[in-house]
């Protein structure tokens, strides 16, 4: 082929022959056809962007000879067609739009240049909270408790929906941003502008690949960087290594959707996908419903993908028909994935394409499962889980561990709660919660979750009434079918009634535990257990007095719910004695496989999406009612402790300035592996001895008005002392867990934010030391913006988190990654050194830095800046500063 880059344009249709498409697959070249289906999106996103000059025509022959090039650090820019964000994200994303917006204004450029240019959706689903349960009006309650405490935040976001272009926000008490995604917004194919196209999305969340189980090639990113997609700039990405992942065999009769994704979660982690594409194949994927392979991509930042695709298929076109889609425009997908090659049939072999690795999973040896207690690669057969959690007390502290003394183990508390005495012991369940767009999209596991309810009740089970039980789908059409097929009242005979929806506990948005149970597990030191249907179980991250959490199947939520503790061997062991002495087992009210899905082939159907999502964006009585501005320049009211316009573009100029070496840093907190996001920038509840806590007091709040982490993102102030205040942070300078560190000049041991402004006042700046995988875990850019406040402006780390480095690199921090086989322990580095770390005047992707020591000691680093167009931000003090200039000149 001699020319690549041409562009063969066609009619999908001679009847409309200004619907046009770009047909890849004529470009008469053997190298299209083995390409990945992934890598086939993304050349064609580069095809259809040529006329805009953002893409250089060798762009397009490195994706052709992606077998070649992927091992290269090849440099391809990425031009998503959406772009999807959660209010947590969202609010900082139009606090900065706003202040940016005024730094143009002020650089004497046009404020409005400042909007989004592709279609953003802003889904409100992380605000609402598990305040009340086991009601029949919890829902409301929590609903308006919802919008007392967030009505500024909310006021603010309908500001930007009208002050801004192309920007949708979905109200709250509409479900999930994913599950909404995966049901109503994505397209799969884009019918915009006379062409059609592959539908491709980033979001602010990183659990935004669920859409890749609908064939919607889409990935998260920080919000700073969706910001900038947002204004028009592609994404500048390594071309991504793709591991073809297998899957042959039939699941067992038992074996549920969330069993695969566990089961997948640990083996990828296990094989290293950090910064890859992982793509499904084989005839095991057609034995998968949409729902399956949703949940199963949903996981992905739990195995450190990229993305986690699966081409589209005659699954998916049914999946469109199923969920109330137009079935003309359903039909007019079909035809154009067709005509350009990208309808996939995983049973025919002939259609693999060329992988950088295969792995292979037989789904046939799939058994149940949980993961935990502290992190969701760690998978747990459910037969195991008795042993595995009474290893785990006497482990050493870590993540498969408690350190609780042998003499312990079967402490016991008794405690009183609505007046009738109960016990606590370690492994007892206090949290049992049905939630997360990870499962709750899944019409078969909330069916069989309905089904075993049912089957429970019947059976004469019951919950302990001090265990926070709670249901939070994902959409409205969830209840619609789950109270359409009976279920519904069984579910809430056992206390898992519909408290909202939204995210609610699975981050962290759990709610207070009875008082009575509280002072039961810290009298006794307990080791209590949330068991949640999520796809996160850091410590700290679900509630602060569950250090054990595991993550479970809707039915089997329900299952440890009823038994009110881990430690039990469902095999041998009955669930509960009923009334009349009979001992019931797991095995007697597990519904069969044939049983849900009849139950689904009857209850499942499209009219229930359409009604549902027809009236989405108009049905919130109280989001309607709401007044907001309609300025195009925000407003700031300095009385507000929900939005604040941020300090990120003070004194930004037109001129660049020279990046500078750092010296003689002081290391602000020293970790090991593992340290996520949660762990840098919590999204939960406020501590009331947090400096964040003496903030908001002293503009005169109570505790009760603090609200969360994740509800204030829009206020600097309160985000930079909230940055390392986990209270399960683990700083290798202090003997115990908690948000703290050792102010070197003094030696004083201070709250992290304390420390870090004694730092920044004697003009001292700071580095951070970590482990592997640092920055684990949610897409939160304030875990790059906050150590930014702090005055850090380096992390030295073994690896990288995808995400993180991106929003690291994003603020301007320099993300720098030790040499291979090099770490803190092998340079003998303790954290105590000062460190200067040498910027030469002329900077080149992943280059090697000197750093110096005071001790005299020196080392080199990779500075992780990956590709020319990082660096370009980089030299512009970060990504924001880069647009604001672009937009201004």
């Amino acid at each position: 082929m001699s020319n690549p880059f041409v562009r063969i344009v066609e009619p999908l249709d001679p009847k409309q022959p200004l619907k046009k498409f770009f047909n890849l697959s004529k470009l008469e070249d053997v190298r299209y056809a083995r390409l990945p289906f992934s890598i086939r999106v993304l050349l064609e996103a580069a095809i259809r962007n040529c006329d805009e000059f953002l893409v250089k025509k060798g762009d397009v022959e490195n994706i052709l000879n992606w077998k070649v090039m992927q091992h290269k650090n090849v440099e391809v820019p990425f031009k998503p067609a959406r772009v999807i964000l959660q209010d947590f994200t969202g609010v900082p994303a139009v606090v900065d739009f706003a202040a940016m917006r005024d730094a143009v204004k002020k650089l004497g450029g046009d404020p409005e240049k400042i909007n989004p240019i592709c279609p953003a959706d802003l889904v409100i689903d992380h605000s609402i909270q598990v305040d009340f349960n086991r009601q029949s009006d919890s829902l409301q309650k929590n609903q308006d408790l919802e919008f007392e405490r967030n009505k500024e935040r909310f006021e603010f976001l309908k500001w930007g929906s009208q002050a801004f272009k192309n920007l949708r926000i979905i109200p709250p008490g509409s479900g999930i941003i994913h599950q909404v995604n995966l049901e109503y917004l994505a397209r799969v194919v884009m019918d915009q502008d006379g062409y059609y196209y592959p539908d491709s999305v980033v979001g602010t969340d990183s659990h935004t690949t669920m859409i890749d189980g609908l064939g919607v090639l889409g990935w998260g990113v920080g919000g700073i960087e969706a910001e900038a997609v947002m204004l028009g700039q592609p994404i500048s990405m390594v071309l991504p290594e793709v591991v073809g992942y297998k899957l042959v065999g039939n699941p067992q009769p038992l074996v549920t959707s969330t069993d695969i994704v566990l089961t997948i979660t640990k083996h990828l982690r296990q094989v290293g996908v950090v910064g890859k594409f992982v793509e499904f194949f084989g005839p095991g994927v057609a034995q998968l419903s949409i729902a399956d392979r949703a949940t199963i991509a949903n996981m992905c930042p739990e195995y450190g993908a990229t993305a986690a695709y699966f081409p589209v298929d005659d699954i998916s076109i049914g999946y469109l028909i199923q969920t109330g889609r137009n079935k003309e425009k359903v039909m007019c997908t079909k035809r154009y994935l067709e005509a350009v090659g990208m309808l996939r049939d995983f049973k025919d072999s002939s259609q693999d394409p060329d992988f950088t690795q295969v792995v292979e999973l037989d789904l046939h040896t799939v058994v149940p499962c949980c993961s935990g207690p502290k992190r969701p690669q760690d998978k747990v057969a459910v037969s195991d889980m008795k042993k595995d959690f009474e290893t785990c007390l006497g482990a050493k502290q870590g993540f498969k561990g408690f350190q609780i003394a042998p003499d312990r183990h079967n402490s016991t508390v008794k405690f009183n709660f609505e007046g009738r005495d109960f016990e606590l012991a370690h492994g007892s369940v206090v949290i049992a919660a049905i939630t997360s767009c990870t499962n709750t999209s899944n019409p078969s596991v909330m069916l069989g979750a309905g089904l075993l309810a049912k089957k429970a009740v019947e059976a004469g089970l019951t919950v302990k009434p001090y265990i926070k039980t709670s249901l939070s789908p994902g959409s409205g059409v969830v209840t619609y079918y789950l109270r359409e097929s009976g279920v519904m009242r069984y579910l809430s005979q056992l206390g898992f009634d519909v408290v909202g929806y939204g995210c609610m506990t699975c981050i962290g948005n759990s709610g207070p535990l009875p008082e009575s149970v509280v002072e039961a597990i810290t009298q006794g030191d307990l080791v209590a257990v949330g068991v949640l249907s999520g796809n996160r179980n850091f410590e700290g991250r679900v509630h602060p007095n569950t250090r054990a959490n595991y993550l479970a199947s809707p039915p089997l939520v329900i299952a440890y719910a009823i038994a009110g503790t881990i430690r039990i061997d469902f095999e041998k062991e009955p669930l509960g004695i009923n009334s009349s002495g009979k001992k019931i087992f797991l095995k007697d009210i597990w519904p069969t496989r044939n049983e849900i899905q009849a139950v689904e082939r009857q209850f499942v159907i499209p009219g229930m999406f359409k009604e549902v999502y027809e009236k989405i964006e108009t049905v919130n009585k109280a989001w309607n009612a709401l007044d907001a501005p309609s300025d195009k320049l925000y407003t700031w009211n300095p009385k507000s402790t929900y939005i604040k316009s941020p300090p990120f573009f003070d004194g930004l100029t037109l001129a660049l300035q020279t990046p500078k070496t750092i010296e003689d840093a002081y290391v602000l907190l020293s970790f090991g592996d593992s340290v996520t996001t949660d762990h840098i920038s919590p999204a939960g509840n406020i501590a009331r001895n947090s400096p964040a806590a003496r903030y908001l007091t002293s503009r005169g709040l109570t505790p009760r008005e603090f609200n969360s982490y994740g509800s204030r993102r829009g206020n600097d102030a309160v985000m930079a002392r909230g940055t390392f205040a986990n209270i399960r942070l683990v700083n290798k300078f202090i003997d115990k867990q908690g948000p703290q560190t050792i102010h070197f000049p003094s030696g004083e041991i201070l709250d992290v934010f304390d420390a870090a402004e004694r730092y920044k006042q004697a003009g001292h700046p700071l580095i951070v030391l970590a482990g592997k995988e640092y920055g684990a875990g949610s897409s939160r850019d304030w875990a790059a913006k906050g150590p930014f406040l702090l005055g850090v402006k380096a992390v030295l780390a073994e690896s990288y988190e995808r995400i993180h480095r991106s929003n690291l690199v994003g603020m301007g921090v320099i993300p720098l990654q030790y040499l291979p086989g090099e770490d803190a322990g092998t340079l003998g580095l303790t954290g105590r050194e000062r460190y200067t770390i040498i910027i030469p005047e002329k900077l080149r992707p992943q280059m090697n830095v000197q750093i110096k020591l005071d001790t005299g000691k020196t080392f080199h680093a990779i500075m992780r800046f990956d590709t020319d167009v990082e660096l370009t931000y980089f030299h512009n003090g970060g990504i924001l500063n880069y647009m604001i200039r672009k937009m201004a000149s």
